[in-house]
This record gives C-alpha cells, sequence and structure tokens, in this order.
C-alpha cells in the first residue's frame, strides 16, 4: 500500500537523521539474541536469525554488536522476552498494530495503553485491526538495483507475489513463510537488498489529512520510544500533498 510505504520513507530517513540510532540497534540486537536463544545460533541454520542479522546489517549494526547479540543468547544470563501484539486505533481511526518483546508484560501493557490514551487513541483487544492487515514478507531494493520489468522478473523467479515499483526503488512482497527462501534467490540475482523483513501489510486504508497525520506521527513516535516495543505498523494512506508538507 501507498501509505505503507510511505510511511517506512518516512521512518527511514528519520533513522538517518535522528539520534534514535543506539535505540534502533538496541531494538535489533535484542531480535537478533532472542531469535538465536529460540533456535541455533547460527545463522545459515536458523532462518529467523538470518533475517534479523540481515535487517542488521540493512541498517548499519556494527558486526560486534551483532555477534554480541548471538552470544548473549547462549548466556545463562539471558533475559527471557515474550512477544506480544497489541492492536487497537489511532487518530481518525487509523489502525494500529504494535510488536514488542518483553520480560515484564505487566509493565508493556500499562505503558502501550497509556500511551494511546494520551495520543488520541484507543487500545483494542487483540484481533480488533489486525483483520486489516495481511502477514508478509518484504524485501527492499533500491532503483538502481534495475528497471521495473527487471526486478518484477527476478521477483517471479524467486517466488515472490507483488512488486511495487517507483522512482525511490522496489518494495517486494512474498508470503511470510516464503521470506527466507525468497530473499535468498533474489540476493542472488540482484544483489544485497536494503531491507529483509516481516511486516503486517495493510489490506485497507485511511485517508489522512495533515492535521491526522501529525496527530498519528506523535502516536507512532511515543510507541517507538518504548524500549518494549520492537515496531509499529499503521494503516494510514496521505495525497503527496500532505506528505510534502511534513
Amino acid at each position: 500500500m501507498a501509505g505503507h510505504s510511505k510511511w517506512a520513507n518516512i521512518q527511514h530517513r528519520k533513522g538517518r537523521q535522528d539520534a534514535v540510532r543506539s535505540k534502533l540497534f538496541s531494538k535489533l540486537a535484542k531480535e537478533i539474541t532472542v531469535a538465536a536463544k529460540m533456535g541455533d545460533p547460527d545463522p545459515e541454520k536458523n532462518p529467523r536469525l538470518r533475517l534479523a542479522v540481515k535487517e542488521a546489517k540493512s541498517q548499519s549494526v556494527p558486526k560486534d554488536v551483532i555477534e554480541r547479540a548471538i552470544k548473549k543468547s547462549q548466556g545463562g544470563d539471558a533475559e527471557n522476552y515474550d512477544e506480544i501484539r497489541y492492536e487497537g486505533y489511532g487518530p481518525s481511526g487509523v489502525a494500529v498494530i504494535v510488536e514488542t518483546m518483553t520480560d515484564n508484560k505487566n509493565r508493556t501493557a500499562s505503558t502501550v495503553r497509556s500511551t494511546f490514551s494520551k495520543n488520541g487513541g484507543n487500545l483494542g483487544e487483540t484481533g480488533s485491526v489486525g483483520f486489516m492487515f495481511d502477514r508478509k514478507g518484504e524485501v527492499i531494493y533500491p532503483a538502481s538495483a534495475g528497471d521495473a520489468d527487471t526486478v518484477m522478473m527476478a521477483a517471479i523467479e524467486a517466488g515472490a507475489e507483488d512488486v511495487e515499483s517507483s522512482e525511490e526503488g522496489h518494495v517486494i512482497y512474498c508470503e511470510d513463510v516464503d521470506l527466507n527462501e525468497v530473499s535468498t534467490a533474489l540476493e542472488a540475482e540482484l544483489g544485497e537488498s536494503e531491507s529483509t523483513k516481516l511486516v503486517w501489510k495493510p489490506t485497507t486504508t485511511t485517508e489522512l489529512d495533515l492535521e491526522g497525520m501529525q496527530k498519528l506521527m506523535k502516536l507512532v513516535e511515543a510507541l517507538e520510544d518504548d524500549d518494549d516495543v520492537q515496531r509499529v505498523t499503521t494503516n494510514f494512506e496521505a495525497s503527496d500533498e500532505v506528505m510534502a508538507q511534513l
């Protein structure tokens, strides 16, 4: 969805500009530790860990940080995290999915609920907005990877479902369970991707004006500031004019 892609682009630019880099690194390292603890510490034998490492590298996480995160998973002092998904509505009725990893469920639930309330949203029950999204694998390539036809052919050969190409680059979608296999095939054909991860892809969107976008960004930024929150997904849609004003 265009809104989904535009939000990713906003976040990508913000990540480069803000001093939230260390927080991002910490969240990516947590995902690596959890993935390594749940399976094999060798990325080649653990698809989830391989994807976590690939995403960390795409965000310029240093090699030593990645290695420390894997090593931490094998130690007796590694924390036990629960993966919990929260769903609710933000300003203007935008659907919001919040994915967390926490060592204290009560703390996280309280913080997420409070953040929704303080920023014009309402936390709902599990499943309250999930039906508006599909769980998909997402692989992003820069425009330099090739023209739309070249990338489309590579995606079809790799077993992907859909490609969205623009001047900014190419977003390739596949079934969530196929992400490891599809991303490996694409890498062999197109080179290293900018990003490879599992996402919630909106099936319906909510149109926002400038004021609505500003309120939504405030909510999302407040949620992402929580160390327990791994990622936030929304189903907003906004015109190019509104995006330009942001």
